[in-house]
């Protein structure tokens, strides 16, 4: 009789020789240095700290609120836990990142209990833990205060529990995955529901085995999913006032479909390649109309299939619906998996294609390393930068408006490089080094050393990324700005942002005081900023000339490039990243720029 060998695995078990590495790795890259730097960016960054941080000052914790206004379309688990951290270790930048760092360890923990049930095995557990640790995305997006990763999680853990009770159909998985997918929808709404569910469906599709959610206890999963959503639902529909009034929800500008998936395989280079390779161990009987699988005979199979339709699934959805670039995050798992099965397989018999995926590397890393050499090289020397702050590169840049969440990177120029020689010469020796001995070493069938290089050519590269972007925000941050003009501002003024709110949002949460918008845009508060209560926080031009002629100290943050037309004399307070501080009176002698 057959053995199932996935029900003897205890992943707990076997990961006691892999907690150290993966553990300091985690420790290094997402509890350290990146929980201080750079600041809250502006966008969803500075939104979502400054509506937690208002939370956390009302103790109001069923509608979130942005700079006064409630904000009923903001999934609210994210809030909590950053509101939470805020009580508990006070308003920071570091606490304001602890709670996804946190989330981040949990992924970890649960791809590799995932991997060990997938494939059976603790090394492919091993790797699939440390490409999500030296994911590009992963990294970036546990220091931004951003849902995907949320959503990110709560997918991995549904469809782990979804992939246990293949084996044995019990009532904690039921329990488990329906709480999962509330979970989901409180950090992104529908499509935390849509997602795994989606996932599992068509995975029992071709499968043939749709009789699996009669046996899978489905009332413990709907009913564990209600009771989680129904008492927030309730809460929300109560505390909400209803009036009839106008709501115009802003435009969400879509990146381009191939730059969307361009960014699929950004968020997790160089791993993608191996991911490619383990599809060629995918049977094509499995899209068949005759297709069957054994639980227990076609383990293999059923486990790529799962990693394949995740993956797909995921991309597609996003792909023909709204997107940005991180959306595709939850994707990431799935194809850290697949990549995951490809290297432990490789690693006890060594592969063509290993050697293939090797030279490629080098080659189009040796290339790489020229480029980032020339541009280290070739640049002029940075700006001067003050003691407390980095410099201010915005004057060497093509700055423009953006929509995009990658959409400044375009604003660099050759002139600004200088500013970047640092991270560009770290990234080009962590390259070089690493493409060349990972071949050196995959020619030798040495192929654990070959990978480890990989891994630590990815530590050094994350780490170089992240001085990158403590050097460039000042150019999508305002926190310098609101950190200079903070001992100038006092309770009776009034702070004026001339954009929409996100254009500078986190300007209120490091001044931690509710600003004024200067004519009023589509942006993150159009929905309830229309109610009749909500509070007075538009200004029309003429209603700022009266403000700017009277006693009360004004300031108004404004491209440097667009500032509005202001009457009598206007003082630069201070200036940064191409935006700057105007003011109707002089400094007092507190602003410290």
């Amino acid at each position: 009789m057959p053995i199932d060998r996935a029900s003897s695995v205890n992943p707990f078990r076997t990961a006691k020789r892999f907690a150290f590495p993966l553990l300091g790795l985690w420790i290094l890259l997402y509890a350290s240095f990146s929980l201080l730097k750079p600041p809250l960016l502006d966008g969803p960054d500075g939104v979502t700290a400054e509506s937690a941080r208002e939370m956390a000052s009302t103790g109001d914790w069923i509608i979130p609120h942005i700079n006064g206004v409630r904000a009923t379309q903001t999934w609210p688990l994210l809030t909590w836990l950053t509101a939470i951290s805020f009580r508990a270790v006070g308003v920071s930048d570091y606490a304001a990142r602890l709670p996804l760092a946190f989330c981040a360890l949990a992924l970890f923990v649960l791809i590799f209990s995932f991997a060990c049930r997938l494939f059976l095995t603790p090394i492919a557990a091993f790797y699939a833990a440390l490409i999500l640790i030296t994911s590009c995305g992963i990294f970036l997006f546990a220091h931004l205060l951003y849902p995907a990763m949320l959503l990110t999680l709560w997918v991995t853990l549904a469809l782990y529990c979804f992939w246990r009770s293949l084996r044995h159909p019990t009532l904690p998985t039921s329990a488990a995955f329906g709480a999962a997918c509330a979970l989901g929808f409180l950090s992104a709404g529908l499509i935390g529901i849509v997602l795994p569910f989606g996932i599992v469906v068509l995975f029992l599709f071709y499968s043939r085995n749709f009789r699996h959610l009669a046996r899978w206890y489905p009332a413990a999963g709907i009913g564990l999913f209600l009771l989680i959503l129904i008492p927030w639902i309730t809460l929300v529909y109560r505390a909400a006032p209803h009036h009839a009034f106008v709501a115009f929800v802003p435009h969400i500008r879509k990146p381009p479909l191939l730059l969307f998936w361009f960014f699929v395989l950004v968020w997790i280079t160089p791993w993608f390649l191996f991911a490619f390779a383990a599809l060629r161990r995918l049977s094509p009987r499995l899209f068949t109309r005759d297709a069957r699988l054994d639980p227990i005979h076609d383990h293999d199979q059923q486990a790529l299939l799962l990693c394949v339709l995740w993956a797909g699934f995921t991309i597609a959805l996003y792909s023909f619906s709204g997107r940005q670039e991180y959306y595709s995050l939850p994707a990431l798992p799935a194809i850290a998996l697949l990549a995951a099965r490809w290297l432990s397989t490789d690693e006890k018999h060594p592969s063509r294609a290993g050697v293939i995926i090797g030279w490629i590397l080098f080659i189009g890393g040796i290339l790489k390393c020229a480029l980032l050499i020339f541009l280290a090289v070739r640049a002029p020397a940075a700006p001067p930068a003050a003691a407390w702050h980095e410099p201010d590169i915005g004057p060497l840049l093509h700055l423009h408006q953006h929509r995009l969440f990658f959409g400044p990177i375009i604003d660099l120029t050759l002139a600004s490089m200088g500013a970047f020689r640092v991270p560009l010469l770290i990234t080009a020796a962590a390259i070089a080094v690493g493409v060349t001995a990972n071949l050196i070493f995959r020619l030798k069938g040495r192929i654990r050393l070959a990978n480890c290089f990989i891994v630590g050519m990815m530590v050094f590269f994350l780490i170089a990324a992240h001085l990158a972007l403590n050097t460039f925000s000042p150019v999508v941050s305002s926190a310098i700005l609101a950190e200079a003009i903070k001992p100038e501002v006092g309770d009776g003024d009034i702070v004026v942002i001339n954009g929409s709110y996100e254009d500078a949002s986190a300007l209120p949460f490091y001044l931690e005081r509710q600003v004024r918008l200067l004519n009023r845009r589509p942006d993150v508060l159009a929905p309830w900023s229309y109610a009749p209560d909500a509070p007075p926080i538009f200004l029309d031009n003429s209603a700022l000339a009266e403000l700017w002629t009277s006693d009360t100290r004004v300031f108004v943050w404004t491209p440097s490039a667009t500032p509005p037309s202001l009457p009598g004399q206007s003082y630069v307070i201070a200036r940064s990243g191409g935006r700057e501080i105007l003011s109707n009176q002089p400094n007092q002698g507190g602003a410290f720029f």
